[in-house]
């Protein structure tokens, strides 16, 4: 994975336990271009990798002079939220990768609906500032813990009610009910969320009673009540470059073994969210358990996440 070297030239207080950071290289050159719902890989100082979305400058990505993300302080931090926002100042050095989209537009559509959840703004934003730029109709319904965790509030209110519907839980005095009547999406109009879990499978939910409604997803983490697939069994692999043959016992990814064998391939998060470890299937049937591919790729099923991804064949043969 190529590296590309950054300096924080800014860090901004946004809301409540979020910062934003800006980002350029030191000698001042542009960094790669990126599309609404991308995000980089943040390599920081403590040793972990962290995924953070690229909110666009002005909803024109084109203008890669600098990367902006912003960083939500979670609560039970495994270290990488942490580390931003206590070991993270103006003027540290810092390695990101170049940027991925999980999460793009899809074309054929020129009117969104987007929900956010918390820290989920932040893709929703580069989309809104692109829509923006082209004059596409828009809808926002924003849900966070209260006002002064809402990242973006003030850019976001000055495009008025009509436009963008805050829904604050303390203020409120409870959780955004989808079901409700107030809450309505017009037939054919796609929908585009990211936020935590919960927010996550209630739209779900909505999208499934809503089948005219297509919607698109960008999860920052697994649904807490199971993880995607059913119960693991072994299989094989066989490397395509090498002929090697390795068993992936019931109790261990591909990934695991792959690295137990002296194998280095690219990993972060090791839960099927990122895309990094993606790997090309060339025979098999894969077992897809991630939560980035589309349905067409699961259906191809000539790429899969050895990170928790597994096999329904006895082999799979992948271009490792």
């Amino acid at each position: 994975m190529k590296k590309i070297q950054v300096v924080i030239e800014r860090r901004t207080d946004e809301a409540k336990d979020v910062v934003s950071l800006v980002l350029r290289r030191p000698d001042g050159e542009n960094l790669p271009a990126f599309s609404p719902g991308a995000h980089i890989d943040l390599f920081l100082p403590n040793g972990m990798t962290r995924q953070y979305s690229l909110i666009g400058d002005c909803g024109d990505c084109d203008e890669t002079d600098r990367y902006e993300i912003a960083v939500s302080k979670a609560a039970n931090s495994r270290g990488g939220s942490l580390c931003v926002h206590v070991a993270l100042n103006e003027g540290n050095a810092l390695e990101i990768s170049e940027p991925r989209n999980n999460f793009p537009l899809q074309p054929g559509h020129d009117t969104f609906q987007f929900i956010a959840g918390g820290i989920g703004i932040t893709p929703i934003l580069s989309m809104i500032r692109h829509c923006e730029r082209r004059g596409w109709p828009w809808r926002l319904l924003y849900l966070a813990r209260s006002r002064a965790h809402a990242a973006f509030h003030g850019e976001l209110s000055a495009f008025g009610p009509d436009r963008v519907r805050f829904h604050f839980d303390d203020e409120a005095g409870f959780l955004f009910d989808f079901a409700h009547t107030s809450f309505i999406v017009e037939s054919g109009v796609p929908i585009y969320c990211c936020g935590p879990a919960p927010v996550m499978k209630a739209v779900e939910d909505f999208a499934l009673s809503h089948p005219d409604n297509p919607a698109f997803f960008e999860w920052f983490s697994p649904p807490v009540e199971s993880g995607p697939g059913g119960v693991a069994t072994g299989f094989d692999i066989r490397l395509q470059r090498s002929g090697q043959v390795l068993h992936v016992p019931e109790d261990r990814t591909i990934l695991d073994v792959l690295e137990e064998h002296g194998y280095a391939l690219p990993c972060s998060c090791r839960e099927g969210m990122c895309r990094t470890c993606e790997t090309g299937v060339i025979d098999g049937v894969p077992d897809h358990r991630d939560y980035v591919l589309s349905g067409g790729e699961r259906a191809a099923g000539r790429t899969m996440m050895i990170c928790v991804s597994r096999a329904k064949s006895p082999m799979l043969v992948l271009d490792v």
